[in-house]
């Protein structure tokens, strides 16, 4: 079965924060967190549509300029999200700029962005490039058990963690995921074509069972079309699973609160990344900095029970110790007991 999301980090371990998801069969992508981006292809950029930024933190919002500077000029939209005061960053970025001449522009790059007030509660408003980027369409927004983006295909999920501001982590969760055997397919000479896409469209909107499908058949004559119920169809040419999921956390404390809500937003993710800033050693200056050690990150990913998990955002004083840290973040995911690990680690 193939995977829908191809989730990558943009920098490694030790450079700003972003995580890249692309789209298989969409020209689509979206963006965990505006770190650095000049590592990613123009192609690549222009290919986001929504981006959802943790905390507005250098490091974390400083590629917002570049991606204005490549999608200047094109006729796109791109959904912003971000913790609460969002909305006055993003203004306050784009008021450093002058936009004079903008109005005259063939197409409107527009900006849609969403600022979370609370678990329940956002706030949007948009900037339009033609408008010169000033404040229009404000409104407030109702939000559901945690549920930032409901799309077509996926979820986006969100959790409020505590990085002495609040600081936002996300879960990308495909709805369902539909994969066709072929060999069903040759077995009831059936034609692979558009009338695929209308029957996986319909089992992800849960159409009711007697709904019927048309499909394309081959005989001795050439093709005709046939009728079959969606669940006779589902039932025999199609293997229909849980979807994909990918959950990113970064810049929180270690507590209980946080850990909780990690846990839970993370659980079952086929792919976690999770910052793992310092060494154990260090666990009370990560604690000052409100930052998670690669010990806490790993037993997180333990505990959610992910089936691959992928620690980023070391300190750069590991940058010669960068082994020690994925070792101790191992070991925890992997539930080895800590003072055993330790203890043999410290000897000689």
């Amino acid at each position: 079965m193939k995977p829908v999301f191809h989730p990558a980090l943009v920098n490694d371990v030790f450079g700003d924060p972003a995580v890249y998801v692309d789209f298989l069969f969409e020209k689509r992508a979206l963006l965990f967190d505006l770190g650095d981006l000049r590592n990613l292809a123009t192609r690549k950029i222009l290919r986001l549509r929504d981006v959802f930024v943790s905390h507005a933190h250098m490091d974390h919002f400083f590629g917002f300029d570049w991606l204005l500077r490549l999608c200047l000029g094109r006729e796109i939209r791109i959904r912003l999200f971000g913790p609460a005061g969002f909305l006055a960053q993003v203004e306050a970025k784009l008021a450093g700029y002058t936009w004079n001449l903008v109005e005259n522009y063939d197409t409107d790059f527009t900006l849609d962005v969403i600022e979370i007030l609370s678990e329940a509660e956002a706030y949007s408003a948009r900037f339009r490039c033609r408008a010169g980027f000033r404040r229009e369409n404000e409104r407030s927004l109702v939000l559901r058990d945690g549920v930032l983006l409901d799309d077509e295909n996926f979820t986006v999920r969100f959790g409020l963690l505590d990085h002495k501001i609040p600081c936002l982590a996300f879960a990308l969760q495909e709805k369902q995921h539909v994969n066709i055997w072929k060999n069903r397919l040759d077995e009831l000479d059936l034609e692979p074509g558009p009338w695929l896409q209308v029957f996986k469209r319909a089992v992800l909107d849960r159409l009711p069972g007697d709904t019927l499908i048309t499909a394309l058949q081959r005989d001795d004559q050439g093709r005709r079309n046939v009728s079959y119920r969606l669940d006779d169809l589902a039932g025999t040419i199609a293997q229909i699973s849980t979807g994909q999921k990918i959950a990113y956390v970064t810049d929180a404390v270690y507590h209980d609160a946080n850990a909780e809500r990690i846990v839970q937003l993370a659980h079952g993710a086929d792919q976690f990344f999770i910052e793992a800033v310092f060494g154990d050693e260090l666990v009370e200056r990560a604690a000052q900095k409100y930052h998670l050690t690669a010990r806490q990150a790993g037993s997180l990913a333990h505990r959610a029970g992910v089936k691959f998990a992928v620690p980023f955002h070391f300190s750069p004083i590991y940058h010669d110790r960068e082994d020690e840290l994925r070792e101790e973040f191992e070991r925890a995911f992997r539930g080895y007991p800590y003072r055993t690990w330790r203890s043999k680690r410290a000897s000689p």
